[in-house]
């Protein structure tokens, strides 16, 4: 048996896509419920298996610009698929780095557990460490396989709801600027330049594909019923705010009257209250629920009543691994000034990460050097990974072992340097 790890060539795409859940009409999602989606189901319903006209197209995006595709070959037969996607994800200080996403991954029944995925995996973190990409993240879609490779949690998703007699606003001027009910074309046009200035200044958001939003449209999808719009414009009547939803509708007399707001984002605050309280007003509704928005959603400390917005799923979003260490510490920005050592014992995936690194905070660009000394803590790739973005907790971390200080205030010093306020965040996977 020959094995062979490689990228693809065009002729080859149709087959990699046949390889991949998605275009045999299976779920490529966790079977459990899932935060990021907003229908009354446990989870979304697998579309039909691609017809050949998708495949088509879905194989001109799988060798596009900026997305390296590679797959496992047995014999000659192609039986193992993944890819990395060129990103740019903020990170503390509103710094954008290059980061390779992986997505599309799965290995054929009948050869797993030969350590196909490792091989593929470690062939794609070669090729986004040659390409100078610091970091590599994934949305997993279960939450076992990807520790393994090094990645950990760094963000969370969470969906809510609101019972429309509770989701009174608390006293506040009137938001500047006006709402306008839009079509699904408007929406397109609008979504590019909304996301690109939040996710600037928004850690955790990730820069957006060349067509992220084609796929919006004013045909319904399947019972679901139509997508609606709405955007905001600014008294200089620039857009600064958009959003998504779905008219009131439910299959079952208990989900009726909700409507399910699949994505919004705002660069203002009056346009962020705007869009809210119109989606929270709607006529001859219940319920409002909202699939895949942060832990700290701001809405809730807009309301009269903080405690009318309830989470009720909760998952991690994007999962993170460190691929070159020093560089990776040294793209963000500290909260506190600080010069700690800490060292990583273990990182087969990328042993260049191992040792003992002297992290140097003290002025606006850090620095991150190797060292020969005692460090400050010990901490496991993983721990390191979660902690990069800003959110996850060192104190948490250090009591489940993942970090173990010399010194008693290590672990406090870790936790000022990394923290931000708020939490990161991404609206959309990968």
């Amino acid at each position: 048996m020959s094995t062979e790890i490689r990228a693809i060539t065009p002729d080859e795409a149709a087959d990699y896509l046949r390889v991949l859940p998605f275009a045999n009409g299976l779920p490529s999602w966790e079977p459990s419920p899932a935060a990021w989606y907003g229908g009354p189901e446990p989870w979304p319903a697998p579309p039909p298996p691609a017809s050949a006209a998708q495949l088509a197209s879905y194989a001109e995006e799988v060798m596009a610009d900026g997305v390296h595709p590679v797959a496992a070959f047995v014999d000659g037969r192609l039986v193992g698929a993944s890819a990395m996607i060129e990103f740019e994800v903020t990170v503390p200080g509103e710094i954008g780095v290059p980061m390779g996403g992986v997505t599309s991954t799965a290995v054929i029944a009948t050869h797993r557990r030969r350590g196909l995925l490792r091989s593929m995996m470690r062939h794609m973190v070669d090729g986004a460490r040659e390409r100078g990409e610091s970091l590599a993240m994934l949305s997993a879609s279960e939450g076992s396989i990807y520790g393994r490779f090094g990645f950990s949690p760094a963000t969370t998703r969470v969906r809510w709801e609101i019972d429309r007699g509770q989701a009174g606003f608390a006293p506040a001027p009137a938001p500047a600027g006006e709402l306008e009910l839009v079509d699904a074309a408007a929406a397109r046009s609008a979504w590019p330049a909304v996301h690109d200035a939040v996710r600037r200044r928004s850690v955790g958001e990730l820069s957006a594909r060349p067509g992220q939003w084609d796929g919006l449209s004013d045909n319904s999808l399947g019972s679901d019923g139509p997508m609606r719009y709405v955007l905001h414009r600014g008294d200089d009547g620039e857009v600064d705010g958009v959003a998504n939803y779905r008219l009131p509708w439910g299959r079952t007399a208990g989900d009726a009257g909700t409507v399910v707001v699949d994505a919004l984002q705002a660069t203002t605050p009056d346009a962020y209250r705007a869009l809210w309280q119109l989606l929270l007003d709607v006529d001859l509704t219940r319920r409002v629920v909202a699939a895949g928005g942060p832990q700290d959603e701001p809405l809730r400390w807009m309301l009269s009543n903080p405690r009318a917005l309830r989470i009720t799923r909760q998952s991690d979003n994007l999962w993170l691994r460190l691929l070159d260490l020093p560089v990776a510490l040294a793209q963000r920005r500290y909260e506190v000034q600080d010069v700690l050592t800490l060292r990583v014992v273990d990182d087969p995936m990328c042993p260049d990460n191992e040792g003992t690194w002297r992290l140097d905070a003290t002025t606006s660009e850090a620095s991150c050097t190797r060292v020969d000394s005692e460090p400050d803590l010990a901490i496991d790739i993983h721990a390191l990974a979660t902690l990069y973005l800003g959110g996850g907790s060192a104190q948490l971390l250090a009591f489940a072992g993942r970090i173990e200080p010399n010194r008693d205030d290590a672990v406090g010093r870790l936790s000022r340097l990394f923290r931000i306020d708020p939490e990161p965040f991404n609206s959309f996977g990968f």
